[in-house]
């Protein structure tokens, strides 16, 4: 099991300890992205994310969430797991993201003549 990326640490790819690459190696683990997007409109139990999460496997869920946790992005309360502020401003960060993913994926379309693989979900 690979240790909690932190910033200032040399983390998977990278030794230079440098805070962006924290955390993409954090974000970028199985799973790490998807909890913080099915934490982003509140608290849910560990069996919720494991659902939420297309029954993803219960070891995987705990390092995930320890991972973030450690991190300071999701936190445990009595509703369950929930963003923190970081978490939160996090997710904000990723919405401009999101957005241009779904111009991308137009564009996709619109290059390929066929359906983009993408979510049909809008990001809020």
């Amino acid at each position: 099991m690979a240790s909690t990326p932190i910033p200032g640490r040399p983390v998977r790819g990278s030794t230079t300890g440098r805070p962006i690459m924290a955390l993409f190696d954090l974000v970028g683990r199985r799973w790490a992205l998807r909890i913080v997007w099915e934490l982003r409109e509140g608290d849910a139990t560990f069996r919720d994310l494991a659902h939420r999460c297309d029954d993803v496997s219960s070891s995987v869920l705990r390092d995930r969430l320890r991972d973030l946790t450690v991190a300071g992005i999701v936190e445990r309360g009595d509703g369950g797991y929930r963003l923190t502020a970081d978490g939160r401003e996090l997710m904000e960060l990723l919405r401009p993201l999101g957005q241009w993913s779904q111009r991308w994926a137009a564009r996709a379309y619109a290059a390929d003549s066929g359906p983009a693989r993408s979510s049909s979900e809008e990001v809020r």
